[in-house]
């Protein structure tokens, strides 16, 4: 119920963004979130732990037993032939139990003392539970990551289509200068020909580019439910987390598994107990327990037995040590678990933090390179215009100039991917 306000508030700003057709990296992980099949698993999860605990407190509900049973006996209870043979003479006929008996019984029983059973089992089912919806968070988390390297795919792509744009009009303005040239008879037509070649081959990345993109957009609009055009993506800040400090979903699934495997020894433990039981049972028919008396007429009757009952099943006991051993040890195989993956983050978080820097450091050197490259651009031009180099040359410098433009862009995305890959392996 808290996150309610800040989904709501998220879900504001996305539609104020895109209606001004603009869209932020916070605003594709919310809207990722949202539209992600898994995120109706919380929902399952929740109503399947309901009903487990639901039904196992009905435990504690009295228990109604209908039952009907007819037998043949090969012997029954008899009176010494002595007795028997005084009671005819005193009038008395005894004509003994009969073979053939029947029964139709009911019987109730109420839980007083189960030993703490239905408790244990309660909460294993909500500890599973617990252990299921954290690792529907990791799944979920890890949806992050993917809209990142489609995000960030984007803005390079973006980038790489402005810096051809720009390339495309740079050859097209050398061209029609060349061609100016090549009426007044200053410039060959083969001239001409190697700049047109070039801003082909300009136009041909445009459209790999191009295509590029628009499969980017596609997988992307898909994870965010977005339709039509997706709206022009703001380039994030490139604020690093405050804080390395792990803050990762694992870590929450690791203390789910470990609260789980507690509850499983409370449950283990349960089972060593004994359990008290309060019990009716009355059934209808023949013989009942007047045994003399259906001796005699051999009629069904009612009968009835009130009790309490204790019932102790110490073949647990035959278990038991091993039962606890593989539950301490399945504890032990999770907190294993825990140290491989903080180790393997760290490491990964080491690596990523020193790409930040290098790709910062290659930035502070980005800008000057372009400023230079464009100077000697501009100076072959020049030079081109006064007959000192030929086109090849000029050509050369332009490539040179322009991929000078790519690597900056490179660098400046690959560092913002970088940042936001070290948020997520923090999670911060």
């Amino acid at each position: 119920m808290q996150k309610t306000p800040f989904i709501l508030l998220a879900m504001f700003a996305f539609f104020a963004n895109t209606a001004k057709g603009q869209l932020t990296l916070e605003q594709c992980h919310e809207r990722a979130r949202q539209n992600y099949p898994l995120l109706n698993r919380y929902d399952l999860v929740h109503q399947t732990r309901d009903y487990t605990i639901t039904n196992l407190r009905k435990g504690y509900l009295p228990k109604l037993t209908l039952g009907a049973q007819a037998t043949y006996q090969s012997d029954v209870a008899t009176l010494p032939e002595t007795l028997t043979g005084m009671l005819e003479q005193m009038g008395e006929d005894f004509n003994g139990l009969k073979r053939d008996q029947y029964k139709i019984e009911i019987e109730a029983s109420q839980v007083i003392y189960d030993g703490g059973n239905i408790k244990t089992r309660s909460e294993m089912a909500a500890r599973e539970a617990d252990v299921q919806i954290a690792r529907t968070d990791v799944d979920m988390y890890n949806l992050r990551d993917r809209v990142n390297q489609l995000f960030f795919g984007i803005l390079l792509l973006d980038e790489q289509l402005r810096l051809n744009e720009e390339l495309q009009t740079l050859l097209n303005s050398n061209r029609t200068k060349m061609e100016a040239w090549q009426r007044s008879g200053t410039a060959m037509e083969s001239d001409v020909a190697a700049i047109s070649a070039e801003l082909l081959n300009a136009q041909q990345q445009h459209t790999q580019l191009t295509a590029g993109r628009e499969s980017f957009t596609h997988m992307l609009s898909i994870f965010i439910g977005h339709r039509g055009t997706l709206p022009t993506l703001l380039k994030p800040s490139a604020d690093e987390p405050q804080s390395l400090e792990n803050q990762r979903p694992e870590l929450q699934l690791f203390d789910a598994r470990l609260r789980h495997a507690d509850s499983q020894m409370k449950n283990l433990n349960a089972g060593l107990r004994p359990g008290v039981n309060l019990f009716a049972r009355g059934w209808y028919g023949y013989p009942g327990l007047d045994m003399f008396a259906d001796m005699r007429s051999r009629n069904w009757s009612l009968n009835g037995i009130i009790g309490i009952k204790l019932s102790w099943n110490i073949s647990h006991l035959y278990t038991y040590k091993g039962d606890k051993a593989k539950i301490a040890l399945s504890q032990n195989i999770i907190e294993n678990e825990r140290e491989v993956f903080l180790f393997n983050n760290s490491l990964r978080t080491v690596q990523t933090h020193a790409a930040i820097g290098q790709y910062r450091e290659m930035m502070q050197r980005d800008d000057e390179i372009v400023r230079l490259r464009t100077t000697v651009r501009k100076a072959a031009e020049a030079k081109l215009a006064g007959g000192i180099i030929d086109t090849d040359l000029l050509l050369r410098e332009i490539t040179a100039e322009h991929k000078a433009c790519i690597d900056r862009a490179i660098h400046e995305v690959e560092m913002l991917r970088n940042i936001y890959n070290l948020r997520h392996e923090v999670n911060q």
